[in-house]
C-alpha cells in the first residue's frame, strides 16, 4: 500500500506497536503477589476464593467494579462526538 513518504511496511508496524502497548498496558495492571485479605479501600473482608483466582488482589469486588467503572466513564472517547455534531 503506497502512503507517501513511508516505507513499505510502516502501517502495518504501527498496528503492532499499538497492539503492543495495549498489552503492555493490560499487563502492567495484572496483580502480582500476596492478596489482602481486607479491602485497601472499605476494610471489607476479600472471599478466599477471589484471593485465589486473582493473585495480589487488593479490593473487594464492591470496591473494584466501583473503581473500574470509574475508569471506563472518566476515560471514554466518544469519537463519532464532532462528527455528529457536524451533521446537526
Amino acid at each position: 500500500m503506497a502512503s507517501g513518504w513511508a516505507r513499505d511496511g510502516a502501517v502495518q508496524d504501527q498496528i503492532d506497536a499499538s497492539i503492543e502497548d495495549e498489552v503492555a498496558r493490560a499487563r502492567s495492571r495484572l496483580g502480582s503477589g500476596e492478596s489482602a485479605m481486607t479491602c485497601d479501600e472499605c476494610g471489607g473482608d476479600i472471599p478466599e476464593a477471589r484471593r485465589k483466582a486473582l493473585p495480589g488482589i487488593r479490593l473487594c469486588v464492591g470496591c473494584q467494579s466501583a473503581l473500574e467503572e470509574q475508569e471506563t466513564t472518566s476515560n471514554g472517547i466518544n469519537r463519532r462526538g464532532s462528527k455528529d455534531s457536524q451533521l446537526r
